[in-house]
């Protein structure tokens, strides 16, 4: 499926691109590079979607657990063929779905149906049907590429990626972006081909995450960018996705974070420097880099290189591993540090302790915030160790809790520390998907630091886990 995405039509972008890199990587006398792999996810709401419709003539109600009532009302508006103010979305509380799950669909359905039958019609989605049909958070493979000068130090970043993305939240206007407004003959969102990318001709834009906080970020006579690389490129194809894909939890965050921390850490192993210093030495940014240092200190950090020199090769092995990042570049300042535990007979990851510090400027709720941080780090954990969307050749297969693998009931919780960086004199900034964008690359970094063996591929699987093993002792 990753090599399929690279060979797709796609919409080129560049957020920055400094014009050298090509040159002064062919010059360099030495070279890193990676690719790292991100499936596509599911929101798997526990409880599956459901909505009740009562459409009369030229007047509907709905009651929905839609994230958006008034892009409800407009969308189903165009799917029923009403007036939009003899629409009213009535909200009542469903399942939780961090972006977006069937609420919206199933909502069209109920109205459908009872536009059809003239009386009050109540979905509710199978299982089946909310996990097989609902919107993905989007599958991407990233290749990085690094050039090092004579003393270590990164002097070229170049970054490319692929995404695949169909449909997302309907909006005002696209009730085509979920299955059930496509079913009904709406299309989704449009997508146009797009290359050669143009220029960047704007201020960098790191909403997504899409550049690494180690460069500068110039673009004309700005450089927004949280680090010091000055010889830059970020390039992104989005093709079409054969799914429905929408926002999940730090949607595209994550998956760009996971290879920029995994990359960064495998840098410092290469010069064999210490993962934290390696990367303050590469930042401009003194509130990621406290957030950084909060973490480390707290987690007693040991100064050395990864991997741990006395790792063996057979039994239970413990590493560490850190990551950071700005969110959306501005909107919250985030380091983990993770304790694990390997099983190398099994290929069991076990996290026993995550260390965070986090700046979200000026803090009302301390108690509210840890709950975010901590419920972050959890549903990042998940996604990182066995969250997978599968398939065959005719359909999806992960439809239910023992085919698609978040935490189970009953697992062992890491110990955690939270460290909350309380800055009153800024402004304030998000919390709620901080944490969850930096748990893979902890992960993973602390599985190379007790076994010496990089995982570039989410989720962390005992299997994945046990093929690198085998693969690095051959």
């Amino acid at each position: 499926m990753y090599s399929e995405l690279r060979k797709q039509p796609a919409r080129d972008t560049l957020l920055v691109d400094s014009g050298d890199v090509d040159a002064k990587l062919s010059a360099a006398s030495t070279v890193v590079r990676a690719t790292y792999n991100h499936p596509y996810q599911m929101h798997a709401s526990m409880g599956s979607s459901c909505a009740v419709a009562d459409v009369q003539g030229d007047k509907a109600t709905i009651w929905s657990a839609t994230q958006s009532a008034f892009p409800t009302r407009n969308t189903s508006a165009t799917l029923l063929g009403l007036k939009q103010e003899n629409i009213r979305v009535v909200y009542v509380r469903g399942a939780g779905c961090y972006g977006i799950n069937g609420a919206d669909t199933v909502s069209y359905d109920a109205a459908l149906l009872s536009q059809a039958v003239g009386r009050p019609v109540r979905v509710q989605l199978s299982r089946k049907d909310e996990m097989a049909w609902e919107n993905y958070g989007n599958a991407f493979v990233i290749d990085q590429r690094v050039a090092l000068d004579g003393n270590g130090a990164i002097s070229v970043w170049d970054y490319e990626a692929w995404s695949a993305a169909r449909g997302g939240r309907p909006g005002y206007n696209t009730p085509g972006n979920v299955v059930t407004g496509f079913l009904a003959g709406s299309s989704p969102a449009a997508f146009a081909p797009r290359t050669p990318a143009p220029a960047p001709n704007m201020p960098l834009d790191n909403g997504s995450n899409t550049a690494p906080s180690y460069i500068a970020g110039r673009v004309r006579d700005s450089a927004n960018g949280a680090g010091v690389i000055r010889s830059e490129r970020v390039l992104s194809h989005r093709v079409l996705s054969p799914f429905f894909t929408g926002p999940l939890r730090a949607p595209e965050r994550l998956q760009n974070t996971f290879a920029h921390e995994c990359f960064m850490d495998e840098v410092a192993a290469h010069v064999k420097a210490d993962p934290v210093e390696y990367r303050l030495k590469h930042l401009n940014h003194a509130r990621l880099s406290a957030a950084i240092r909060a973490a480390a200190k707290a987690a007693n950090w040991e100064q050395r290189p990864s991997p741990r020199r006395s790792a063996a090769r057979t039994g239970k092995v413990t590493g560490r591993g850190v990551a950071c990042v700005c969110y959306e570049g501005d909107n919250g300042f985030v380091a983990m540090v993770a304790d694990v535990t390997v099983e190398q007979d099994t290929g069991r990851i076990q996290v026993t302790r995550l260390v965070v510090a986090q700046d979200c400027g000026p803090i009302s709720n301390p108690n509210g915030m840890r709950n975010q941080i901590e419920g972050g780090a959890l549903q990042g954990m998940s996604r990182a160790l066995g969250e997978e969307v599968t398939w065959d050749d005719r359909k999806i297969t992960s439809v239910d809790w023992r085919t698609y693998h978040s935490l189970p009931l009953g697992f062992a919780p890491p110990a955690m520390n939270i460290v909350l960086l309380n800055q009153t004199d800024v402004e304030a900034c998000g919390s709620g998907e901080t944490s969850i964008t930096v748990v893979a690359p902890a992960i993973g970094n602390a599985v190379f630091d007790a076994t010496g063996v990089r995982l570039r591929q989410v989720p962390f699987t005992p299997e994945r886990v046990l093929a690198a093993l085998r693969a690095n002792s051959g």
